[in-house]
């Protein structure tokens, strides 16, 4: 057993212990509706688990902005990871993810940490 694997047992152990149920809403083009104009989308979610936290005030840059939250959620728990194009569904509320931040060990992702915003 390598240390990435142990690494990714922890962290899902302690995510799952402190955090709190999300939603992974993995979202893909569908089709084309003429008539309309629009193009639909696909959505999958995926329930796991994730520590919510505020973005401190010195992160706060172009990108990041004031009231923003940081989600980490277990890379195991996962099927893929997470893209700007998709969304998180904290409480009934539909999050954009601004940024995605891998943490990896031996090229293996550990946790994803998510900025989002309502």
């Amino acid at each position: 057993m390598g240390l990435a694997s142990s690494l990714q047992k922890v962290a899902d152990k302690v995510i799952t212990k402190f955090g709190g149920e999300v939603i992974i809403r993995y979202v893909s083009a569908g089709s084309y509706n003429a008539t309309t104009g629009v193009v639909g989308e696909t959505v999958s979610d995926t329930e796991t688990r994730g520590v919510l936290e505020n973005v401190g005030v010195r992160e706060v840059n172009e990108l990041i902005q004031a009231g923003d939250k940081r989600l980490t959620v277990a890379a195991k728990e996962l099927p893929s990871a997470p893209e700007t194009k998709d969304r998180a569904v904290i409480s009934s509320v539909v999050h954009q993810i601004i940024s995605v931040n891998t943490i990896e060990q031996d090229n293996e992702a550990i946790t994803y940490e998510l900025v989002l915003r309502a």
